[in-house]
């Protein structure tokens, strides 16, 4: 076990990229709530994109490494020290044995992801590593860490562990890098970018206004289960009508009785009997899962076919992040860019 938790942060758990299949059984999904920032750090150190990683909430957490290690963090709200030295996000860092990672609150964002070259072994359940926390399965032990935890990591692959002898006996340092490896585009941080939902012509047209015009502030009440956003003036329905329970998604948009919006997260249920005024675009569901308490967010109502080909880019742009990585990875190894700490 190469890993200690000597403090557990505030919510720290293990994550991959869900868990599918096993919907129609009441089983939820799960996995990373910022799945960019999990698939861009297990890319860093040679990891399959959806591999489990730590994730971080609010404050992380504090880690003794006892052998050796690569790793990566990316997100938000906290940057990483090791051994009381500031690194930034989104490189690859090394750490001699014994080093000790802390993290540092910033005021923006509120997910950090950790992840090890190799990965982390725990085991599997129901094909995925993910922690549900509600049902106390997956994970480590179906829980968030706390204090004593001992974690350990899978073998390396090859490329990692060249790379891994390559700086053998140095101090921690994290390489010069260039591109921008933090999933940051020219949109505003606090608009996200919806489509119509399956009730939406059925909410009046002062609610229908509202819903893209006025401010919605998340309130401290969410989680990862689903995120509580209140108004200046609740969302109404034009006429009652009996809604059937049906399939719900990451990002789906509710609106219970009381008309405040409730957009549904990593561990929403499997369906739901709402009605459904939005489905947040999956290009901003990053953004989404980086809101803090009290933050304010704006809709902005896109159409399906530019949700889909906002996704498409995103995806092509994630391939080139990807492919940038793997010519670092070569280059390294052959000692051609190695950078000094």
């Amino acid at each position: 076990m190469n890993i200690e938790v000597v403090k557990p942060g505030m919510l720290t758990t293990v994550q991959d990229a869900g868990r599918y299949g096993y919907l129609d059984q009441g089983v939820v999904q799960s996995g990373a709530m910022d799945r960019l920032a999990l698939r861009t750090a297990n890319l860093l150190v040679g990891n399959d994109e959806q591999a489990a990683a730590l994730e971080l909430t609010v404050t992380g957490p504090v880690l003794r490494f006892h052998q050796p290690a690569l790793i990566a963090v990316t997100g938000g709200g906290m940057t990483p020290h090791v051994d009381g030295q500031a690194f930034s996000l989104g490189v690859p860092i090394y750490l001699p044995e014994e080093s000790i990672l802390t993290f540092r609150a910033e005021r923006t964002g509120i997910r950090a992801y950790v992840a090890i070259a190799g990965g982390f072994n725990v085991p599997e359940v129901l094909n995925s590593q993910s922690t549900y926390l509600r049902a106390g399965f997956g994970g480590y032990e179906g829980r968030a860490l706390k204090e004593g935890d001992l974690l350990d990591s899978n073998p390396l692959s090859q490329e990692a562990k060249q790379y891994m002898e390559s700086v053998e006996g140095e101090a921690p340092f994290a390489p010069k890098w260039g591109a921008n490896l933090l999933w940051l585009d020219d949109e505003e941080t606090d608009v996200l970018r919806v489509f119509p939902g399956a009730h939406y012509t059925g909410f009046t047209p002062e609610s229908q206004y509202r819903f893209t015009e006025q401010p919605f502030i998340l309130s401290s009440q969410s989680d990862r289960m689903g995120f509580l956003l209140e108004g200046d003036e609740p969302l109404q329905m034009g006429k009652t009508e009996s809604i059937l329970s049906e399939a719900v998604a990451f990002g789906t948009v509710q609106v219970p009785p009381d008309g405040n919006p409730r957009i549904l997260m990593a561990d929403r249920q499997t369906t739901g009997g709402y009605p459904k005024i939005a489905q947040v675009a999956v290009v901003d569901h990053y953004k989404l899962a980086q809101l803090r308490p009290q933050e304010h967010v704006y809709f902005q109502m896109i159409s399906f076919q530019e949700a889909e080909t906002l996704y498409i880019l995103q995806e092509k742009a994630m391939k080139q992040r990807a492919s940038a990585i793997l010519l670092y990875w070569k280059e390294t190894i052959r000692g051609d860019s190695l950078a000094s700490r």
